[in-house]
Order: structure tokens, then C-alpha cells, then sequence
């Protein structure tokens, strides 16, 4: 991560609010889906069902953006994102999700896409000054 949130982004997102999750989609148009995500440790996490659009995306292409929107604020973590299988890594999504949401439902296709920014814009007061 080469950017900072301010007290005030880490709250943003943290706070209960939906986001979009943008990623390349095969015939190179921007495949753009309403998400819930977390942020945790620098890594945004978003949990869906394998082999769902934006997971095939990933996996072939591997950049993604995330936007959030609330109000006059508004922020965009944009890096390299990957698909993560692994019980243990989804299970820990899932209770950051939770924790951020409401317990989601069970899905035994459930995957975690991890997303690690190399870029934050936003509204003034979100991303501390380099």
C-alpha cells in the first residue's frame, strides 16, 4: 500500500455502507457490481460465489477497483486483486463481513477476493497527504 486513510477514511470504511466492485470484464468493458466489502490490515475483502463474473475476471486479469460512495464523500481503492479458496481465509472474510454487515447465509461456493490498493482517491479528508 503506498497511501495512508486519515482517522476519518478508516472510519469511512469501516462504517456500514454498500461500494461497487469494478473489474475487466473478457471483451474489455468495465463489469461494474454492487458489493459489501472490509477493510482489514490494507486488504479490501469481498466474499462472492466462485466462478461469479467478477471472479473470473480476476483470476484472468487480476486488476480491480473498489468505490464507495456515501453522501459527498466518496472513495476508490484500485490495485491487484486475487481469489482466495482457502477454508481459513474465506472463514476470516466472512467474519470481517459480518462484523461490518450482518452474518451472510451459508454457501458452500463461497470464495473471498482479496484486493490489495496501490492507489486510494477520495473526497479531501480521506487520503492523507503523501
Amino acid at each position: 500500500m503506498t497511501f495512508d486513510l486519515t482517522p476519518e477514511g478508516l472510519a469511512f470504511v469501516t462504517d456500514r455502507h454498500l461500494a461497487t466492485l469494478s473489474t475487466m470484464g473478457p471483451g474489455g468493458l468495465i463489469h461494474t457490481v454492487a458489493v459489501g466489502f472490509t477493510w482489514h490490515d490494507g486488504v479490501v475483502r469481498v466474499i462472492t460465489r466462485d466462478g461469479s463474473q467478477k471472479v473470473r475476471n480476476i483470476e484472468r486479469d487480476g486488476l480491480a477497483t473498489v468505490g464507495q460512495v456515501a453522501g459527498p464523500q466518496w472513495l476508490s481503492l484500485a490495485g491487484r486483486a486475487t481469489v482466495t479458496r482457502d477454508p481459513e481465509a474465506v472463514a476470516r472474510a466472512v467474519e470481517l463481513y459480518a462484523g461490518r454487515y450482518r452474518q451472510p447465509q451459508p454457501n458452500p461456493l463461497r470464495v473471498a477476493i482479496e484486493l490489495v490498493p496501490e492507489r486510494a482517491l477520495g473526497s479531501a479528508g480521506l487520503v492523507a497527504a503523501p
